[in-house]
């Protein structure tokens, strides 16, 4: 008899493992689906207001002198402008062709923030220092672990101006490592492991 009673509740407690696997797995894929929704709309808004704030192209305009220095070319320490969408300040969009993705960037970084969008981690684009963090959605960082040497990457900030990247190096770090992880490369991705016990960073040298 105590046999049987025992066998139950190790039947019992399997199957309350089970329905909490699944349960989680079910959030998971949830707060996925939520996260791409909202960066697919941040995205669009963040486009449509750079296409506003860009002066039509002049056809008679063909001298190199007439054209203004942009703002973060003169003063390089700047804060980066910001593109406001439901409450939230996006410092421009980051792409990444090798996965398909084009996500908007937050301009300061959270864990509420990260289960909408890549958010900035640490320093600026404009002083060659930038690093960004992302959740680890399939949607968004996932695949950084199997971006290859060589490829690219593309900023656009909130004004339209590009900054293009070529992937140099790629590191698995602790958690801990903040120091390593905010030094040394004009741009930097990163995302955590499924368990949260390493991070995967891709280092990119920037090309213009």
């Amino acid at each position: 008899m105590m046999k049987k009673q025992k066998g139950n509740l190790l039947i019992a407690f399997g199957v309350i493992l089970l329905a909490g696997a699944l349960g989680l797995a079910c959030f998971n894929v949830y707060e996925a689906k939520n996260a791409r929704e909202a960066s697919l709309l941040a995205c669009s808004v963040i486009e449509e207001q750079i296409a506003e704030k860009k002066p039509e192209e002049n056809p008679s305009s063909q001298n190199p002198a007439e054209e203004e220095i942009p703002d973060y070319i003169l003063h390089p320490e700047m804060e980066m402008p910001v593109i406001t969408v439901d409450g939230i300040d996006y410092i421009g969009t980051v792409e990444i062709p090798a996965l398909g993705i084009k996500l908007p960037v937050i301009s300061e970084w959270s864990y509420p923030g990260l289960k909408k969008a890549p958010c900035r981690y640490f320093g600026s684009v404009y002083t060659d220092n930038m690093v960004i963090a992302g959740h680890n959605y399939s949607s968004h960082f996932k695949g950084l672990e199997d971006v290859p040497k060589g490829e690219l990457v593309i900023f656009y900030d909130a004004d339209g101006n590009g900054f293009l990247y070529r992937v140099s190096a790629k590191e698995v770090l602790p958690p801990t490592a903040v120091e390593e992880m905010t030094s040394g490369w004009d741009l930097t991705l990163f995302t955590c492991n499924a368990a949260g016990t390493y991070r995967v960073a891709i280092r990119c040298d920037r090309e213009q």
